[in-house]
Parts: structure tokens; sequence; C-alpha cells
């Protein structure tokens, strides 16, 4: 009886049914593109395959159309129409690579949307259908703004200067493109002194000499150059686990769904190594 489970017993039994009850949602989902086919629904003297999938599992019409939509845009892709068909991913995620997925890809996409939750696979796709690109408007030397938008901030202080050195003649293109090489430079040359030094570890932990390093290169932003997201991890691209060294030349600080989309990478990577020593 329900009313005998403490809150903590309930609340597991409520989860446990509830995420079966996702998953066989899933299965009756990837079995209503055979039912279509096979036109079932009628033998069964359902109206349509809406009235069947609708009094069968409370699928609205637009569920439908889409699992059928879906079926017919992976027709030449099998392992994502695998997926589909035995209920392993949701509609709801493969709807979202369906614009990337091509023949040459489709295998790849297959093991990497069983990883990768939705937000992460939003983000992949913008990536592959190049992302939102950053506008530079400069029109003149004035106080301009460098928001998300995109447009070029400078303040008064540093426009003013420029300007003066404009006035005397001096090419303001040349001296901040000089500042910015230097700086690119200095930066190099950090992470190079750092790397040479650096000793193994088994720490999870990236010391606030290399963080800093890190921060000064890419700011306080995702390091995918058509993200503007602000960056939550430090992600290496030399896997620590074999290296066991925070080497700022092989630190990228990502967005959280960046993030995730660089392990399902590395995890498809490696299940590629596997099969091809098998």
């Amino acid at each position: 009886m329900p009313s005998t489970l403490t809150d903590n017993q309930l609340y597991q039994k409520v989860k446990f049914y509830g995420k079966n009850a996702l998953l066989w949602r899933q299965k009756f989902i990837g079995l209503l593109p055979e039912v279509q086919k096979r036109r079932l629904y009628e033998k069964k003297h359902f109206g349509s395959i809406f009235e069947f999938a609708f009094k069968l599992a409370g699928l609205s019409e637009q569920q439908v159309r889409t699992t059928l939509n879906l079926e017919k845009r992976f027709s030449d892709k099998p392992a994502l129409k695998a997926l589909l068909e035995n209920g392993e991913v949701s509609v709801n995620k493969l709807v979202r690579i369906q614009a990337i997925a091509t023949p040459q890809n489709e295998e790849e996409l297959a093991r990497v949307v069983k990883i990768l939750p939705r937000n992460a696979l939003e983000t992949l796709v913008r990536d592959e259908n190049g992302g939102s690109k950053p506008k530079i408007e400069i029109k003149s030397l004035h106080v301009q703004d460098f928001g998300h938008d995109g447009v070029l901030q400078l303040n008064e202080k540093v426009t003013k200067k420029l300007l003066e050195l404009q006035k005397k003649g001096i090419d303001v293109n040349k001296v901040l493109l000089e500042l910015l090489n230097r700086r690119e430079r200095e930066i190099a040359d950090e992470k190079e002194t750092i790397s040479a030094n650096l000793p193994t570890t088994t720490s999870r932990y990236v010391p606030a000499r290399i963080q800093k390093v890190v921060r000064q290169e890419h700011g306080n932003k995702c390091s995918i150059p058509t993200c503007h997201k602000p960056a939550e991890h430090l992600h290496h691209t030399q896997t620590f686990a074999l290296s066991n060294r925070h080497d700022p030349r092989y630190l990228a600080p990502l967005c959280k769904e960046h993030h995730l989309i660089a392990h399902s990478i590395n995890v498809v990577v490696q299940e590629k190594r596997e099969t091809a020593v098998l």
C-alpha cells in the first residue's frame, strides 16, 4: 500500500515507474512506422494511426507525424533508423540531429546522440551549421559597444588616445596589431615556460597559475569561436588520464554543452579504436 511507504520509498517507486514509462513509450513510438506500413490500425478497427497512437499511448497527432517523418528522413541512414525503430533514443533527441545527418556521418551521430543531452545536441547542430557569427562594426573611431551582439566597445579614454595618435599621422591599426601580437607572444611564452617545468600529478585541480594564463588567452567565454556562452569547464584536449599533466597548451575553457560534446567525441574515438583492434 502506498500509504505504508516512507517518503524516500515512495519517491524511488515513482521514479522507477516514471523512467520505465518513458522507455516503453519510446518503444511504442518506434513501432509506429511499421504499424503505418501494415495499416495495422485499420485491421484493429481504429479510424487512423493518430487515433491508434492516442488511444493506446496518449500520443498527440504531432508526435505521430514527427515520428513518421523521421522514419522517412532516415531511410538511407540505417544506424539512425534503427535507434528510432528500437526505441533506443527519444524522438525529441533524434529530431534535433536530422538536419545534419548524412549517410556519411550517421554512424558517428548514432553514437553521439545516445550520449549527449538535448541541449548539447542543439549546440552540436548549431556548430555544424556554422554557428552564429559575431559582427564587428567600426565605422569610425568613436565609443563602440562590444557586448553580446558582437559589436566592438572602446571606452572614452582609449578612444581619445587612439585619436591623438591618429592626428599625429600614426597608423593606429598598426599600433593595435603590434600590441595584440605582443600579447599573443607573451601568453605563448608563458605557456611554454609552464609546460617545460610541469610535473605529473593525479590531482584534477588545475593550479592557479595555469588557470590564469588560460583565462588571459580565452577570457571567461567558451573557447569555441562561434560560442558566446560562459566557460564552465577546463577541458583537457590531451587526455588527462593518459598524460597526468595540466599542460596549458592543451587546455580549453568550454561551456557545459561543448564540454559534453568534447567528451562524447572522445568516447566515439575510443569505440572506433577498440573496434579496429577487434
